[in-house]
């Protein structure tokens, strides 16, 4: 055991931390310093970690099968660079784009039926309270069943993952309106379409993206997880289940990398769009300095 690197990461960890907390509590006067700073804080957070991640797997001698340092998992990532951008592709690019399009669109569509129908709010209400609680890892084995080994049953499970959260959060914003502004928009002889284009699906946008936001990382561990049953020789579950086995654990964390980036990529493009189609919305006003 080398305790030199030890307390060198620790060391260095602690100094990060102090500088680090110091930044948090600067407040500076332009947008751009102010947005450096937003960015420059999490940065070193992470980097703080890496480092005591590597120097305490280092300096202990822990089993790479256990735990591998970062600078192992670095360098797997990059000399497996081709077969990580084919499961890449596979996963994000095939079942998790298209299941999050279908799932989120459709449960945007059934929460308009259902707003407009009070049947429909009684009956596909509970039967979307019932497709929420379906076990993921019994849905899976049936998707590939039902659809084949390929990215549509993956596809599948993403658009049942995908689906009640959306379902849920619009609806509940559809009635985020105030009766005022309703009342309002009656005395101007406003019809039903009038009204929800205009009033309730603004006032009901932040509600709809936090669903997208809740649903861009459940897409993607959807997708992983539903690999696990069934699939070509190719994607990240396949891959990360596959290295398991031959005790590859360095592959196996520069997988769950690739799929941290982009789940963190999926859900910072949905916040952006949010940030600007809510522009308006005294949440994210404060936001845009």
């Amino acid at each position: 055991m080398s305790w030199a690197m030890i307390l060198g990461a620790v060391g260095f960890w602690l100094a990060a931390w102090w500088f680090n907390t110091w930044l948090a509590r600067r407040s500076p006067q332009s947008a751009a310093a102010r947005r450096t700073l937003r960015l420059a804080v999490p940065t070193i957070f992470g980097i703080t970690l890496l480092v005591l991640w590597e120097g305490i797997t280092r300096g202990a001698n822990i089993p790479t099968v256990l735990l591998p340092p970062p600078s192992m998992i670095a360098e797997r990532f990059a000399s497996s660079t081709d077969i990580l951008l084919a499961d890449f592709r596979q996963t994000f690019l095939k079942a998790v784009l298209i299941g999050y399009a279908l799932g989120c669109g459709s449960g945007f569509v059934i929460a308009i039926a259902i707003d407009r129908s009070p049947f429909l709010q009684r009956g596909l209400m509970p039967v979307g309270n019932l497709v929420s609680a379906l076990p993921i890892i019994g849905v899976a084995p049936i998707m590939v069943m039902w659809f084949g080994f390929d990215w549509p049953s993956k596809a599948a499970v993403v658009i049942i993952m995908t689906f009640f959260p959306t379902l849920v959060n619009t609806v509940q914003g559809l009635q985020a309106a105030e009766a005022m502004q309703r009342d309002l928009m009656h005395t101007y002889a406003a019809g039903y379409w009038q009204m929800l284009l205009k009033l309730r699906l603004p006032a009901a946008a932040p509600f709809i993206f936090n669903a997208l936001k809740i649903c861009s990382t459940l897409a993607l561990i959807g997708a992983i997880v539903a690999e696990f049953f069934g699939t070509p020789i190719v994607g990240m579950g396949f891959r990360i289940s596959t290295e398991v086995g031959r005790m590859n654990v360095d592959m196996v964390w520069a997988e769950i990398a690739v799929a941290a980036l982009a789940g963190s990529a999926f859900y910072g493009v949905v916040a952006l769009i949010e940030r600007w189609a809510t522009f308006w919305h005294p949440s994210v006003r404060g936001q845009n300095d």
